[in-house]
C-alpha cells in the first residue's frame, strides 16, 4: 500500500512495512520526523523517540496535530498515508532541482488513447490509497462524509469547480457596489408617525429582502449540487460501479 512513497523516501524496508506491528510503527514515525519531516526541533524530539513510554500515544497525538494532520490516531493507514505524503512533498521541496525535469518511464511508453480516458472509469475505489486520499480532501474542505467515496469525490469536485476555480475566486473578491434606492418609491405599509422612523424602517425592510434572496439563492446551489450528485445516470451506488 505504501511501497511506492517508501521507496521514494528511500526507507529500508519498503515492502515489507507493516504499520499494524505497533513497534514497527513506532520507529517509522520517529525516522520519518527525524530524517524527513522534521517538523521538531532536535531537543524537542525526545517524547517522539521515546518509543517505550506508556505516554507515546499522547506525543503521536500532539505531534499529528502539530503538523496539522487531519486523521485521528486511530485511522493508522490514513495517517501514515498522510504523513508519507506530507513528507514526499517537503522531500522535493528540497531537491526541487533534482526532480523537474525527471520523466517517469511508465509516462514516456504510456498509450496517447490513455490520456484522454475518464479518470473516474479507471479509478479503483476500492484502493486504501484512494480513500484515504479521498477522506483527507474532505476533511480539509468540511464536507460530510459518506460511505461511497466516489459520492465524496462528486461533492469535492462540484465544491471546487464552484468555490475554489480562478474565475470563481475572482468574482467572489470582487466589491459589489450598491446603487441608489428611491426609498419614497417603496411602501412601508404602515405609519409611526415619525418621517424619520418610516425612513428607517423602510431600510431595514429593504436589507431584509437582500438577505432572503441572498438565502434562497444559496438554497438553490445546494439543491443543484445535490442533484448533481445523486441524479448521474453513469453512477450505481447499490452496486458500488461506476458505468452502465
Amino acid at each position: 500500500m505504501f511501497r511506492r512513497k517508501l521507496s521514494a523516501l528511500d526507507y529500508h524496508n519498503p515492502a515489507g512495512f507493516n504499520c499494524r506491528d505497533e513497534t514497527e510503527f513506532r520507529n517509522f514515525i520517529v525516522w520519518l520526523e527525524d530524517q524527513k519531516i522534521r517538523h521538531y526541533k532536535i531537543e524537542d524530539r525526545g517524547n517522539l523517540r521515546n518509543i517505550h513510554s506508556e505516554d507515546w500515544p499522547k506525543s503521536l497525538e500532539k505531534y499529528m496535530k502539530d503538523v496539522n494532520c487531519p486523521f485521528k490516531i486511530q485511522e493508522r493507514q490514513e495517517t501514515v498515508d498522510w504523513l508519507l505524503g506530507l513528507a514526499v512533498r517537503l522531500e522535493y521541496g528540497d531537491n526541487a532541482d533534482k526532480y523537474k525535469d525527471s520523466t517517469p518511464d511508465g509516462a514516456k511508453n504510456a498509450d496517447n488513447t490513455a490520456k484522454n480516458a475518464e479518470p473516474l472509469i479507471n479509478l479503483d475505489v476500492n484502493n486504501p490509497d484512494f480513500k484515504a486520499g479521498v477522506m483527507a480532501l474532505a476533511n480539509l474542505l468540511q464536507i460530510q462524509r459518506h460511505d461511497d467515496y466516489l459520492v465524496m469525490l462528486k461533492a469535492i469536485r462540484i465544491l471546487v469547480q464552484e468555490r475554489l476555480t480562478q474565475d470563481a475566486i475572482a468574482k467572489a473578491s470582487q466589491s459589489k457596489e450598491g446603487l441608489p434606492v428611491a426609498l419614497e418609491k417603496h411602501i412601508l405599509g404602515f405609519d409611526t408617525g415619525d418621517a424619520v422612523v418610516n425612513e428607517a424602517a423602510q431600510i431595514l425592510r429593504l436589507l431584509h429582502i437582500e438577505e432572503l434572496r441572498e438565502l434562497q439563492t444559496k438554497i438553490n446551489e445546494a439543491i443543484v449540487a445535490v442533484q448533481a450528485i445523486i441524479a448521474d445516470p453513469k453512477t450505481d451506488h447499490r452496486l458500488g460501479k461506476v458505468g452502465r
